[in-house]
């Protein structure tokens, strides 16, 4: 498979998002509005139906969730440690900066290139992923960085975010979709053509909403402070997912393919919404556009190097 097939309808999209914002097409708030569809609906009925139609030996993939959250929270850790100590950046720069690093745009960039690349597998990957994700990385990074924002003891703020996280449809859905694969629960039809048509929506849409809400963002003057972090978000957090996969071979070949992927992909799109409440959204915005502008280079020259080099693909 030619390697710009996969990538190239990806980053066509996110254009015409941002094409359709940039002429009046939509609205930056509409942006938000599609946002939500995607992220309280769509991805987790990709989620949930992925998790739900798994063996359990499937589902309970330790050897994945130790890889990808141990090569994620180590970019966090360190990323955070050099900031603060070398950099000597303020503790909720410092925390932003971490979570730029460590934490993936994997449900709207990662997960429509893995999918055409692997196929199903995907789909669990992307699950175990968000778990790492939405449980470990952005709770710890934000519990840091409003331990500097406000004086609140890290693990005050770690317990509050993760009490609020009981509410996110995102792990409902995996929380659902567990039960269903280790229950084996049969699902009515009607109910499983129902989440297959929400789910068939998320790609397009997702990627639609990534590049409206690219719209307005400015590199502002800060591309030498931005870019090495967005160089080292694509370089740096693949490679320390792959040091692990490499270490735990019991991770079959589409899965391992598909951590790669999500690692390698820009920073998470709600990073300089979250940096709001820390005023270095502006900041954020610009490392997360500098991110997606590279992330089509990296990507393919990561799908040919997987492919070529590695064998791991016949992308």
């Amino acid at each position: 498979m030619n390697i710009l097939s996969i990538t190239a309808p990806i980053y066509l999209i996110i254009a015409a998002g941002f094409l359709s914002v940039r002429v009046g097409l939509f609205v930056l708030p509409e942006m938000r509005v599609l946002g939500k569809l995607v992220i309280n609906f769509c991805v987790p009925a990709v989620v949930f139906r992925a998790l739900s139609q798994q063996h359990p030996s499937d589902v309970l993939n330790y050897a994945y969730l130790l890889a990808y959250a141990g090569g994620s929270l180590g970019v966090l850790f360190a990323t955070i440690a050099y900031a603060r100590r070398v950099r000597g950046r303020p503790i909720a720069l410092s925390a932003l900066q971490g979570l730029a690093m460590s934490a993936s745009n994997s449900a709207f960039v990662g997960y429509p290139i893995a999918q055409q690349l692997v196929g199903p597998p995907a789909g669990v990957a992307l699950a175990l992923t968000m778990m790492v994700e939405n449980l470990l990385v952005m709770p710890i990074a934000l519990a840091v960085a409003d331990s500097g924002a406000s004086g609140e003891r890290w693990q005050s703020a770690l317990l509050r975010s993760a009490v609020g996280l009981l509410r996110s449809p995102l792990i409902l859905a995996v929380l659902a979709g567990f039960a269903f694969a280790l229950l084996e629960i049969p699902q009515p039809e009607v109910f499983a053509r129902t989440i297959q048509i929400i789910a068939t929506g998320a790609t397009p849409v997702a990627l639609f909403v990534v590049g409206g809400s690219l719209v307005g963002l400015s590199f502002g003057g800060m591309v030498r402070d931005v870019g090495p972090l967005a160089l080292g978000k694509l370089l740096l957090h693949p490679l320390s997912v792959f040091a692990l996969l490499w270490l735990l071979p019991s991770v079959d070949a589409a899965k391992r393919t598909a951590a790669i992927l999500f690692a390698a992909s820009p920073m998470m799109s709600v990073l300089p919404v979250l940096a709001q409440k820390y005023h270095h959204d502006r900041y954020c915005a610009a490392a997360l556009l500098v991110s997606i502008i590279l992330s089509f280079v990296t990507i393919n020259a990561l799908l040919w190097t997987l492919g070529t080099l590695l064998g791991w693909t016949h992308a």
